[in-house]
C-alpha cells in the first residue's frame, strides 16, 4: 500500500458535497466545465453530474484546428456516459485572428493564449447561464506550476486541487470512467503530439512521490536523496515548485490602509448571503 492511496468512496463523496454546497449557498444554477478529453476534466465533469445532475452541469469541449479528433471524441464518450450535457466551441478563429495581428512561432505564448481563450469561452457562459466555472487543475499540476495563469488554472471552485495526479486516476477507476482515459498518456492537447512528462522532464508518478514528501510531510531535501529519489529529479520538482509560487498565490495589493483586500480583509466568496 502505498502512502498516496486514498479512500475513493470517500473522496467521492466529500467532493460531491462540496461541489453541491458551494453551487447551492451562492444560489448558482449549476456548473460549467471545460472537457478536454483528459482525464482532470473527465473527473470533474463526472463529479459534478453526480453532485447536481446532468441538467445541472454543461460540459464544453474547445478544440483548436490543431488539437487530436481523438480528443473531442473521449470528451463525448465521457458526456455520453453520464447523459450528460456537452457543447462544442472551437476557439481557432479568435486564436489565429489574433496571431495575424502578433505573429509568433513561441509556442508558451500560442499556447497559453489558446488555454486563456478557453477560460474565456468558459465564464462568458458561466455569466449567460448564472454557473459557476469548474476547475480541474490536480494538486501535482498546482505545486509544479503546470498550468496556465488566469487560463485552465482560474476557476470558481476546484474540486481537484488536492488530489495528486496518481490519486486521479485512482478516483476515476473507481467511479468507473471509460478505461481508454485511464490508459491515455497525459496531454494539454495544444499541439499534436505534444506530451505533459515530456514537457516536465519527469514522470507523474515520480513527481507526486517526491511532491508529498516536501509538501505533505514537509521532508528536508537531503532526507529525499537517502530515500534513493535521483538527486536531479528531486531539483527538477523543487525549482518548479519555487518558480510558479506566484501562480498559486493573490495579486499583491500594496498595503495602504488598516483594512487591504485579501490581507486584512478576507471572507468567504459568499459571505452576506
Amino acid at each position: 500500500m502505498s502512502e498516496l492511496d486514498i479512500n475513493p468512496e470517500l473522496v467521492r463523496r466529500i467532493l460531491k458535497s462540496f461541489i453541491r454546497d458551494e453551487v447551492l449557498k451562492v444560489g448558482a444554477l449549476g456548473v460549467v466545465v471545460g472537457v478536454s478529453g483528459g482525464i482532470d476534466s473527465a473527473l470533474a465533469y463526472w463529479l459534478a453530474v453526480e453532485a447536481l445532475g446532468p441538467q445541472a452541469v454543461l460540459g464544453v469541449a474547445m478544440p483548436y484546428r490543431q488539437s487530436s479528433g481523438e480528443s473531442l471524441e473521449d470528451a463525448r464518450s465521457v458526456a455520453g456516459a453520464l447523459s450528460g450535457q456537452l457543447t462544442v466551441a472551437d476557439i481557432s478563429p479568435q486564436v489565429d485572428a489574433y496571431f495575424e495581428q502578433f505573429p509568433t512561432e513561441n509556442r508558451t505564448r500560442r499556447g497559453n493564449k489558446m488555454a486563456r481563450e478557453r477560460m474565456s469561452v468558459l465564464y462568458d457562459i458561466s455569466q449567460d447561464r448564472s454557473m459557476l466555472v469548474l476547475g480541474t487543475s490536480n494538486k501535482s499540476e498546482l505545486l509544479l506550476g503546470y498550468g496556465t495563469l488566469y487560463g485552465d488554472m482560474a476557476h470558481a471552485l476546484n474540486p481537484l486541487g488536492d488530489l495528486y495526479k496518481t490519486q486521479i486516476y485512482q478516483l476515476a477507476e473507481h467511479l468507473g470512467l471509460p478505461p481508454n482515459l485511464l490508459s491515455k498518456r497525459p496531454s494539454a492537447d495544444l499541439f499534436a503530439g505534444q506530451l505533459d512528462e515530456e514537457d516536465l522532464g519527469f514522470t507523474y508518478a515520480q513527481a507526486d512521490l517526491i511532491l508529498f514528501r516536501l509538501v505533505d510531510q514537509r521532508l528536508p531535501t537531503p532526507e529525499l536523496y537517502e530515500l534513493g529519489f535521483p538527486p536531479q529529479v528531486v531539483q527538477a520538482v523543487l525549482e518548479r515548485v519555487r518558480r510558479n509560487q506566484f501562480k498559486r498565490r493573490q495579486p499583491l495589493i500594496a498595503k495602504l490602509s488598516s483594512r487591504t483586500i485579501e490581507i486584512d480583509f478576507r471572507y468567504p466568496r459568499d459571505w452576506g448571503y
